[in-house]
């Protein structure tokens, strides 16, 4: 009797992985957390109230269980306040946790390495094999001599009788250089990244925790610095970016880059740049004096010529500035314009949405010039 063989498809209804309530729970509380600048007591009473609405938990897993699990698995931990008082407080994990969290979701598309730099677009005596070949120039290294395809070479141009190896033999593999890069990331803190109806601070964390991560995990011979920038620029440590907060301040961007540069003058490495996000005009300029001259009606001439003074200055020292404009106001998309072509840098006019794929896509292109 013939087998009955048949092909073909089998449909089934989907069904969901299995989370535990404890993983579901946490994606949550992380995002909060985010949202929260770090204030544990309001996210947790956030969490609360989305439990009552949604029925996130059940009487088998409860809110108060999470809490316990927490502190069981040390993401957060007893602390005495300033008064006396006992409370809870996030610890090192948890932050480490919302950094990764962030680059699945901006960058969840990559596949994390242990190591590596950056690939630069020239071929010649580098470090990471292309897999072509090409004929030996004097100045290549030895150890980059194809020794196969070399006495293949050999025997083909002198026969195997009178074998001899010479100078028009030898064939090298090609390699690229690796660059490694410094990054300085600007955040703007002003007032304006809150304003209009529009939480514009809470993306632009989450974009600095992502690249964070991506360039410690991924690119670990790379350097980020991140500063923040209000009526002033200073600069603060990736642990503390899940507490960053706008602030009642208006927008220097001179004092942003000065900082940026000197950062950037302190690095070994040869390839250098800035990024800046950023959703409003330059409104303050700190002046020699100590004194603030402030003026946020449209673009103060003063201001904007600092600003492009400072853009030329980074040209200077080989510091390309790339602009992530939050706006697209005409009169503010000139001045990034002209900013740029100061800086000869790039810019990009963008809203929240898809800003963290746009700066992964920049900073993984940002190839420079050979290192010789």
């Amino acid at each position: 009797m013939e087998a009955n063989n048949k092909k073909g498809f089998i449909f089934r209804q989907y069904e969901a992985p299995y989370v535990s309530p404890f993983d579901k729970l946490f994606e949550i509380f992380t995002e909060l957390i985010t949202y929260t600048s770090g204030d544990l007591d309001e996210a947790l009473d956030w969490l609360r109230q989305l439990d009552k609405e949604y029925k996130l938990t059940d009487e088998n897993y409860t809110i108060d269980d999470f809490i316990e699990d927490l502190k069981k698995k040390g993401y957060i931990k007893d602390e005495t306040k300033d008064d006396g008082s006992g409370g809870l407080k996030i610890t090192a994990k948890t932050e480490r946790s919302i950094r990764q969290q962030a680059l699945n979701q901006i960058f969840g598309n990559l596949n994390k390495s242990g190591s590596g730099n950056h690939k630069t677009k020239h071929a010649g005596s580098g470090d990471e094999h292309t897999g072509e070949f090409r004929e030996y120039h004097f100045g290549d290294g030895l150890d980059r001599i194809a020794l196969t395809e070399s006495l293949k070479n050999a025997q083909v141009n002198n026969g195997v009788d009178s074998f001899m190896l010479t100078e028009n033999d030898l064939i090298v593999e090609d390699s690229h250089h690796k660059a490694q890069m410094s990054t300085v990331l600007m955040i703007d803190i002003s007032h304006s990244m809150i304003l209009y109806g529009e939480d514009r601070i809470t993306p632009a964390k989450k974009v600095a925790m992502a690249l964070a991560e991506l360039i410690t995990t991924r690119y670990p011979k790379d350097t980020l610095d991140i500063l923040v920038f209000g009526n002033d620029a200073w600069p603060i440590a990736i642990k503390d970016l899940p507490y960053l907060q706008v602030g009642p301040f208006h927008t220097n961007t001179v004092a942003g880059l000065q900082l940026a540069m000197d950062m950037l003058r302190r690095k070994r490495n040869t390839n250098k740049q800035i990024f800046m996000i950023t959703d409003g005009k330059p409104s303050c300029i700190k002046e020699k004096d100590g004194s603030y001259y402030m003026n946020s009606n449209g673009l103060d001439e003063y201001i904007v010529d600092q600003c492009y003074n400072m853009a030329a200055q980074a040209r200077k020292l080989h510091i390309p500035i790339t602009t992530f404009m939050i706006a697209n106001d005409p009169y503010l998309q000139r001045f990034v314009n002209h900013f740029t072509a100061a800086n000869q840098g790039k810019a990009f006019y963008t809203g929240l949405k898809g800003l963290g794929e746009m700066i992964f896509e920049d900073y993984e292109t940002n190839r420079k010039k050979r290192i010789k």
